[in-house]
């Protein structure tokens, strides 16, 4: 009884097969890639479409961005538009991969804060935030949280970024779910290391500040002055260097 052995790249094309009916021929497809069989035209299409390459913190920012873990967590009116933008059928965040809210900031990386924050509740929060796991984001979500609204008095914090770090601002009183996703993707691009420009930067507009144009406030506190001057540094280097975005 003679046996005779030919390879299976013969009998298949490289390409996948059509029909579940096949499901013996990758089996065997498979075999042969682990044995060592193919040879350097099939490995080399192999590698071509089944290998990515990239680096290892790209790798690991990508994964965060897309695994957040909110805390449970609100303040005021602007946490009942919030779960409209994370649990609603209309709006899911399940999409962006935020959707495992937590009940502990041990186990949370990203808190929203929805709502006005009072100067009572603002070291609470400062200890949510500190209890959190690194690295973590904060999404100011509102006018209140952003910059204290319409409660512009003494029992309301003038803006959250006054006693903890914030990442990402969400106008609107309240905000729609869809600003509220679209706030979260910008976080996610920001977390990969591809933050969006801001506006000044995108349109080349820096000297269009009140102060810098000689209105009313036209003498800018030493860290401003210093601020503008760095930050106009850099888009002339950017622009020596050849950024497309300036061309």
């Amino acid at each position: 009884m003679e046996v005779k052995r030919e390879k299976l790249r013969a009998l298949s094309p490289l390409t996948e097969p059509g029909s579940p009916e096949h499901l013996r021929i990758r089996q065997l497809r498979a075999r042969d890639l682990l044995r060592g069989d193919l040879d350097d035209a099939d490995l080399a299409e192999h590698v071509e479409q089944a290998v990515l390459t990239t680096r290892l913190d790209k790798l690991l920012n990508w994964a965060a961005a897309n695994s957040l873990f909110p805390l449970t967590f609100g303040l005021a009116c602007c946490a009942i538009e919030m779960i409209a933008a994370v649990g609603s059928p209309r709006n899911d965040q399940a999409r962006y991969g935020a959707e495992a809210l937590r009940a502990s900031p041990r186990q949370a990386d990203f808190i929203i804060l929805s709502g006005r924050v009072s100067i009572k509740m603002a070291p609470v929060v400062r200890r949510l935030y500190d209890q959190m796991l690194e690295p973590k984001w904060v999404m100011a979500m509102g006018a209140c949280s952003s910059s204290a609204g319409m409660f512009a008095n003494y029992a309301v914090v003038q803006g959250a970024d006054k006693f903890m770090p914030v990442d990402i601002y969400v106008p609107g009183c309240p905000p729609r779910p869809e600003a509220v996703l679209y706030g979260f993707t910008k976080l996610q691009r920001k977390i990969m290391d591809n933050a969006d420009q801001g506006w000044r930067r995108r349109y080349d507009a820096y000297g269009t500040e009140e102060w810098a144009r000689g209105g009313p406030r036209s003498e800018p506190s030493p860290e401003a002055a210093k601020a503008y001057e760095d930050a106009r540094r850099s888009v002339e280097e950017l622009r020596q260097s050849g950024e497309p975005s300036l061309a």
